[in-house]
């Protein structure tokens, strides 16, 4: 572990501490609309740590509040997190061994997998998703908390628009790759497919069913004479 720190270098730091302190603000939406539905403060935070997955912990939250069983809602959170099936499949390396494997596969989610593919070096890209990952974990939990403290108070959480902030982050992110046509392709069509989705299926599918536009990056580019 020593060795993964002192990979990290200011600009690797300098792009993930935003990102890890954005997963803290929505953890604020999070636990203050759990918390304002009639959920004890003690299970979004606990949630936040022995989950540390914001979509499927949403989704459980607004199934529950809506009346949902709690069968159905396990159910769906853990259909949308099948989405890191794949994650596990493109960096198996990042993990670890043993004991750390375990902690490794705990941290696995969107942020942590993006940082580690945008690395080329194969030390960095363990830096990257290790910093990665324990920050989420130290600030998704931490958020939880506080907008939990906040739900207590504040009655429409949903006016203070905290959710919009996370994904304007991610798509700070993801532009720079956009510039590769190859790249842009398949992100194009995924980002088309959720879209086209998102009326009809419960939040989170959309995104699992934007992945069948990865099949795209295989295509030849045809060159220009």
């Amino acid at each position: 572990m020593p060795s993964i720190w002192r990979t990290v270098d200011r600009g690797l730091l300098r792009d993930i501490t935003p990102v890890c302190l954005a997963v803290g603000v929505i953890g604020l939406s999070y636990g203050a609309i759990a918390v304002a539905s009639g959920f004890p403060l003690w299970l979004p935070v606990t949630l936040g740590l022995l989950v540390l997955a914001a979509s499927s912990e949403f989704l459980f939250v607004g199934i529950i509040a809506a009346g949902g069983s709690p069968v159905a809602a396990v159910l769906a959170g853990l259909l949308v997190n099948s989405r890191h099936i794949p994650f596990g499949l493109a960096v198996p390396d990042v993990l670890g061994r043993g004991g750390k494997r375990l902690l490794g596969t705990h941290l696995m989610n969107d942020e942590t997998v993006v940082f580690a593919l945008a690395q080329q070096d194969p030390r960095r890209q363990r830096a990257a998703y290790w910093m990665c990952g324990l920050g989420i974990l130290l600030c998704w939990p931490l958020g939880a908390l506080a907008g939990g403290l906040i739900g207590t108070v504040v009655e429409d959480t949903g006016a203070l628009g905290l959710d919009a902030m996370f994904p304007a982050v991610l798509l700070a992110l993801v532009l720079p790759a956009l510039r590769d046509r190859d790249k842009r392709r398949p992100a194009l069509a995924g980002a088309a497919i959720a879209l086209a989705a998102t009326p009809f299926l419960p939040a989170g599918l959309p995104v699992l069913l934007a992945l069948t536009a990865l099949p795209l990056t295989a295509v030849p580019r045809r060159s220009g004479r």
